[in-house]
């Protein structure tokens, strides 16, 4: 596995890490964008995305594979994140979703996230996407481990 950045506070976002980690042609920066995290507890964690242009659909919304790339990402970066670097990255087994309401473009997204339990070889974690105080969703997923080699 690659060796995560070292973590700074994002210049524009006071309070947030930049986690926008990779090269600027992979997926999470290229597709996503902007994508800040926090601790809002020692159970959870928040991944914040700044929706662009780009990530409308033909409705004006955010479009639900955007939702959907952020929730995945923000169950690595949250369990990142709630073990303090421990988790070594892996692949999603499984992400079960459900939208309850739309994305507004114009305001920040949120995924938070819960790890329920770890174990040897996965990580279950659980959590909502949020936009301005309003919950647009719950999400669950099952992360494989990636083996040390």
């Amino acid at each position: 596995m690659n060796e995560l950045p070292a973590r700074r506070e994002h210049p524009d976002y006071p309070g947030w890490i930049d986690a926008a980690f990779g090269k600027a042609e992979h997926y999470n920066r290229a597709v996503i964008g902007t994508l800040l995290i926090r601790r809002d507890s020692p159970q959870v964690a928040r991944l914040r995305m700044i929706p662009e242009e780009r990530h409308k659909n033909q409705y004006g919304v955010v479009h639900g594979g955007v939702i959907l790339g952020l929730i995945d990402i923000a169950g690595f970066a949250g369990a990142t994140e709630l073990t303090d670097g421990a988790f070594p990255g892996g692949v999603t087994i499984e992400l079960t979703n459900h939208f309850v309401g739309a994305a507004d473009p114009g305001q920040p997204l949120d995924a938070t996230v819960e790890v329920i339990r770890e174990t040897g070889k996965m990580v279950f974690v659980r959590g909502t996407v949020e936009q301005d105080g309003a919950i647009l969703g719950s999400w669950s997923s099952i992360l494989r481990k990636v083996s040390a080699q």
